[in-house]
C-alpha cells in the first residue's frame, strides 16, 4: 500500500504570547517571556504565584452566553485556535466532504477548573444535599474540546482526544497523520488545549515541587539549560493545525506550509514523573520518528526539545540528542520554546509542531530565553547551539518536536520544507 502525503495547509492558536498565530509567532521570535502574577485565581497562599496565561480573553467575544457557560476554559482555548487554523486553511466550505474530515483533538487534564468549581460547590453547601450542574461532566472530560469542534463545523471524520499527560497533543498529531496517509481521512483538524492554572492545577503541581518558586522575577523562571534552573512554569492556551492529504489541498488549491513526514512514540518504562536520567525513552522516540521519516540524523536542523526547566529533565534529553544525531548535533540549533510559553501541558505539543511548522516555512528558529550561566552538567555542552536568548536566522530544511509526559511517554514529529515533486 503506497502511503499518502500529508501536509499542513492551516494553523491557529491562543498562548500567553498572543491570541492569534501572528502575535503569538512575533513574540515568540523576539524572545518575550508570557509569564506573570496568577489572576486566574487568589494564588497568595501557594509557593508559585505566578504562571503563562493567555491574556485579554474574554469568552464573550467568542460565543454567546449561553454557549460559554457549556464550554471549560479548555475547550474554549481549543475552539478559538480551531476556528482561526480552518479558516486559515479555508477548509470550511460546502465542496469538501466532511465525512472524510477528522479531528483529533488533545488535552493531558481537561476541564479541572470545572472540576474544582463543582466540587467546590458542593463541600461548600453540602448540608442541601448534591446539586451539581447537569453540564459537569461534559465540560470536565479530556476529550470534549474535539467533540465541539466537530459538532462546530460538522466534521464526521475519526473524532476523539489523546491522552499522554504532555505527550498528548504530539500523540494526537502522530495519530491525525497516520490517519490521513492511511487515506482513513482527507483532512484532520489536530491539536491541543490546556487550562489548569487552577486551584489543584498549581496546588497539585506545587506539591510536587515542580514548579519555579522564583516569584521575584516570573518573567525570567523559565530558564531551560540554565544552571539556576528550579522547575517549569505552567502555562495554558490551545493550538491548532490542519493536516491535510497532498492531492486532496491541492485540487481546492489549499496554501501549504509544510510537509509532516514522520511521527515516533516510546515509554521510559521508568518512573511516574521523572524521564530516564540516561535519556532511554527520548532517544528512542526520536529514533523511531527519523526511521518513520526515511530520514538521516544530518538531515534535520533544528529540534524543538521538550526542554521544561527542571534539574533532571533537561540533561537527559539532551544526553539522547547528542547519541542519536552524533557530530551533527552541534550543526542544530535547538530551542526550548518553553521559555516563553510556559509549560502548557497537554497544548505544548501542538504549539511547539506549529513553531516548528513556522521555523521551517521560514527558516528562523525561535531562541531559548532567560540564558545567564552555564550549568556544570557535562551532558549540556557549551559546544551545542541552544539558540540562547535571540532567533537566529538559518536554513531550516526540516524540523524535529519531542514531547514527553508523566508516565514515560514520549512523542515525536517531523516536519519539513514541502516539496512540489509530482
Amino acid at each position: 500500500m503506497e502511503l499518502k502525503r500529508v501536509v499542513v495547509t492551516g494553523l491557529g492558536a491562543i498562548t500567553p504570547l498572543g491570541n492569534d498565530v501572528e502575535t503569538t509567532w512575533n513574540n515568540m521570535l523576539n524572545g518575550v517571556s508570557g509569564a506573570g502574577p496568577i489572576t486566574l485565581f487568589d494564588a497568595e497562599k501557594f509557593k508559585t504565584k505566578f504562571a503563562c496565561e493567555v491574556k485579554n480573553f474574554v469568552p464573550t467575544d467568542h460565543f454567546d452566553r449561553k454557549e460559554a457557560r457549556k464550554l471549560d476554559r479548555y475547550s474554549q482555548l481549543a475552539v478559538v485556535a480551531a476556528k482561526e487554523a480552518i479558516v486559515d486553511a479555508g477548509l470550511d466550505n460546502e465542496s469538501i466532504n466532511r465525512d472524510k474530515v477528522g479531528v483529533v483533538f488533545s488535552s493531558g487534564i481537561g476541564g479541572i477548573d470545572t472540576f474544582d468549581q463543582e466540587v467546590g460547590s458542593y463541600f461548600k453547601h453540602e448540608d442541601l444535599g448534591p446539586k451539581f450542574n447537569p453540564f459537569f461532566i461534559p465540560k470536565m472530560i479530556s476529550d470534549i474540546a474535539a467533540g465541539h469542534i466537530s459538532i462546530l463545523y460538522g466534521f464526521r471524520g475519526p473524532n476523539y482526544g489523546t491522552v499522554s499527560a504532555c505527550a498528548s497533543s504530539t500523540t494526537g498529531a502522530v495519530n491525525a497523520f497516520d490517519l490521513i496517509r492511511l487515506g482513513k481521512a482527507n483532512a484532520v483538524v489536530t491539536g491541543g488545549a490546556e487550562a489548569a492554572i487552577t486551584i489543584a492545577g498549581v496546588g497539585g503541581f506545587n506539591s510536587m515541587n515542580a514548579l519555579s518558586t522564583r516569584n521575584d522575577s516570573p518573567e525570567t523562571a523559565s530558564r531551560p539549560f540554565s544552571a539556576s534552573r528550579d522547575g517549569f512554569v505552567m502555562g495554558e492556551g490551545a493550538a491548532c493545525l490542519i493536516f491535510e492529504e497532498l492531492e486532496h489541498a491541492r485540487a481546492r488549491g489549499a496554501k501549504i506550509y509544510a510537509e509532516v513526514v514522520g511521527g515516533g512514540g516510546s515509554g521510559d518504562a521508568y518512573h511516574l514523573t521523572a524521564s530516564h536520567p540516561e535519556g532511554l525513552g527520548a532517544k528512542l522516540v526520536m529514533q523511531n520518528a527519523l526511521e518513520d521519516a526515511n530520514m538521516e540524523p544530518d538531515m534535520i536542523d533544528y529540534i524543538n526539545v521538550h526542554g521544561t526547566s527542571t534539574p533532571v529533565g533537561d540533561p537527559s534529553e539532551v544526553k539522547a540528542i547528542k547519541e542519536i544525531f552524533g557530530d551533527h548535533a552541534y550543526k542544530l540549533n535547538i530551542s526550548s520554546t518553553k521559555s516563553m510559553t510556559g509549560h502548557m501541558l497537554g497544548a505544548t505539543g501542538a504549539v511547539e509542531a506549529l513553531a516548528c511548522v513556522l521555523s521551517v516555512k521560514n527558516d528562523i528558529v525561535p531562541p531559548t530565553i532567560n540564558h545567564e550561566e552555564g550549568d556544570d552538567d557535562p551532558e549540556l555542552d557549551s559546544k551545542l547551539n541552544f539558540t540562547f536568548n535571540k532567533a537566529q536566522k538559518r536554513l531550516v530544511r526540516a524540523a524535529l518536536s519531542n514531547t514527553f509526559g508523566f508516565g514515560g511517554h514520549n512523542a515525536c514529529i517531523i516536519v519539513k520544507k514541502f516539496e512540489d515533486n509530482k
